[in-house]
């Protein structure tokens, strides 16, 4: 039985401060959310780290398949066979990536970025931090472009994906990791 687990957005795009604690100047460059998965760091880890993982709990439809290790320490990589028509944004079509691990605390964070098609490469960062808590393990997914080229900046093409699509993704993740 799978029980309803607490959510939350800890920031947003807007740059709002939904905490009331002052501005948040780094809102407009990353988006972040959580939620309380009923499972062990580790069991998140395995998942977080294994190629095929990525592809399973994605909930943009674009990561189709994956060929690779899972991955165990930064600067390893993988490929994902990526279908952007899922999105219907841009007419890219079928393409791969390579995701190379910028950092990896085992059980505790695990961060990516991107190689794909576009050179040069556009330097955003996807990642998750783990944090152990009462009933299981509060997961905060995120992506940051502070540090993106800045012709894509100035392109306008992010966020990606939206605050909602990494909630639903972390909803998949809860759903995996409860069932294996």
């Amino acid at each position: 039985m799978i029980v309803p687990v607490a959510e939350e957005i800890v920031t947003g795009t807007s740059g709002e401060d939904p905490a009331g604690q002052g501005p948040d100047t780094g809102a407009a460059d990353r988006i972040e959310v959580s939620r309380v998965i009923e499972a062990s760091p580790a069991e998140i880890f395995r998942v977080l780290c294994d190629p095929a993982g990525h592809v399973a709990i994605d909930s943009s439809g674009m990561l189709q398949s994956a060929e690779g290790e899972p991955v165990s320490a930064p600067g390893d990589s993988f490929v994902v066979h990526m279908d952007r028509e899922s999105l219907g944004d841009r007419p890219m079509g079928r393409y791969d990536v390579t995701v190379t691990i910028r950092d990896l605390e085992p059980g505790r964070a695990i961060s990516w970025t991107i190689l794909g098609t576009i050179r040069p490469p556009i330097g955003h960062v996807y990642g998750y931090r783990l944090e152990p808590v009462e009933g299981g393990t509060r997961v905060t997914s995120y992506c940051d472009w502070s540090e993106i080229d800045p012709r894509y900046r100035e392109m306008g093409l992010f966020p990606l994906l939206s605050d909602a699509a990494l909630k639903a993704t972390l909803g998949i993740l809860a759903r995996t990791v409860q069932h294996s």
